[in-house]
């Protein structure tokens, strides 16, 4: 009685040599078809852009409020600033005006979201530990993949410029109302102390009224673009945590205002920030000391960037980058109103020390001096206003310009599928796998009858 675990290979020899004919020509048979298959299957094209994204001062490739606006676009989070833009690039927005432009039957564009499409027609890749990203588009013609690719590119452009902008729109909101009503009163000034000068006939002041008058405007200056700077950190603070709250950030569960490290270096940057001002009234800028205290000032700020990171890496490892990011700018945006704060305190205090000398000038003088000083307000407003502007607007175009197209979008001459020969090769392969399945039934059958007759 022979042992079924047992294989005899020569009896399968002997039902390979009975059936060769048979078999031979059902693996020719599946070879067949599957290179009719082959020749059947519609056929597919892949066109490629490569970009880079270019890095941002934020830290990583995608600025903060446009990689933030990912869960208001589809987006899930993201673990890179890299990731943010590949993800970007897969959102309705960018996909949905090519969908409708796609040749295809209505029906089937009801049916094609844009996440579907871009498991079908989308390949955007990243090479590791580089900026460049590859979007590869998938089409049923040559024009249909160059076309999809160059349009993803394209519409992500777009999204990405107006989000760009529109991270700046607060702050652009802010400074054209200003500026409106600071171009008012400039001219109202101007026109009142011409008035003036008319009337009393005074148009050059006396020694002491202009060395007084130059002293006061200089502390109304410095007062000034103190006062700006402060609200405009104002409004940026808050933008920042808009943005927060759109993400569903709990501010309070991440407030690094209690760490002590973070305080002190904060002290030492308001301390160091008094000294220079005091400096700054007995020295020019070009001072020994006044060099010196600027760069003390530098290296805290510095010192207080890598502990507000540290902080943040150690107690926030549940946010992704963008969000860590965020964080770390309303750290920094704090402590900036904070020292414009105490900087406006004590320029405050030195303007009203100035001040005490006006009262030994005559009335016309004093009223000259009062003049004089909205008109140099005014315009100074006006002035760091439109300067804060245009440095906005400048960012704009800057952070608009995240993407770079290193190569345009390729028009593919061969199609990428069907793989003709590869798919012939798994059907030759199939067949022979099946061959070898229908042997093993006959010589299992085989052995099974004998094993029978024997009994």
């Amino acid at each position: 009685m022979e042992d079924q675990n047992n294989i005899d290979l020569r009896k399968v020899k002997e039902v390979i040599r009975e059936y060769k004919n048979s078999l031979m020509a059902f693996i020719v048979f599946c070879t067949l078809v599957a290179m009719g298959v082959a020749f059947i299957l519609p056929k597919e094209y892949e066109s490629t852009t490569l970009i880079r994204a270019k890095s941002q001062k934020q830290g990583g490739g995608i600025s903060l409020q446009a990689a933030s606006a990912l869960a208001m676009l589809g987006g899930g989070a993201v673990t890179s600033p890299t990731q943010g833009y590949m993800e970007l690039m897969k959102s309705r927005t960018v996909l949905d005006p090519i969908i409708a432009g796609i040749d295809l039957p209505d029906e089937k564009k009801e049916k094609l979201d844009n996440k579907k499409f871009a498991e079908k027609y989308l390949k955007i890749t990243n090479t590791k530990g580089t900026d460049l990203i590859e979007v590869t588009a998938v089409g049923r013609t040559s024009e249909e993949a160059q076309q999809i690719s160059a349009d993803v590119v394209k519409n992500f452009q777009q999204l990405l410029t107006k989000l760009n902008q529109s991270e700046q729109s607060l702050m652009v909101k802010f400074l054209k109302e200003r500026i409106t009503v600071a171009k008012q009163e400039m001219e109202q000034a101007e026109q009142n102390s011409e008035k003036f000068r008319q009337n009393e006939k005074i148009y050059i002041p006396d020694v002491q009224a202009k060395a007084i008058m130059e002293k006061v405007l200089g502390f109304d200056k410095r007062l000034t673009e103190q006062r700006v700077q402060n609200q405009a950190a104002q409004v940026k603070l808050q933008g920042i945590n808009e943005q927060l709250q759109k993400q569903n950030v709990a501010i309070s569960t991440y407030d690094l205002a209690d760490n002590g490290a973070i305080q002190q270096i904060r002290s030492a940057i308001i301390s160091k920030q008094m000294a220079l001002l005091d400096l700054r009234q007995r020295y020019q800028d070009k001072h020994p000391s006044v060099v010196l205290a600027k760069i003390e000032i530098d290296e805290l700020n510095a010192k207080l960037k890598n502990e507000v990171n540290n902080a943040i890496s150690a107690g926030t490892t549940s946010l992704n980058p963008i969000h860590a990011g965020l964080l770390g700018q309303k750290v920094a945006v704090e402590t900036e109103l904070m020292v414009g704060q105490s900087l406006m305190g004590s320029l405050v205090n030195l303007q009203a020390s100035a001040e005490q000398d006006i009262s030994n000038l005559s009335a016309s003088s004093l009223t000259y001096i009062a003049l004089e000083r909205q008109v140099g307000i005014t315009r100074e407003v006006y002035s760091v206003l439109i300067k804060n502007y245009e440095q906005t607007r400048i960012q704009e175009a800057m952070e608009s310009m995240d993407i770079q197209i290193v190569d345009e979008a390729d028009f593919p001459k061969k199609p990428s599928a069907p793989k003709k020969l590869l798919i012939t090769a798994i059907g030759g392969v199939l067949g022979i796998i099946l061959s070898f399945v229908y042997v093993m039934i006959i010589y299992s059958r085989r052995i099974r009858n004998k094993i029978e007759t024997a009994c």
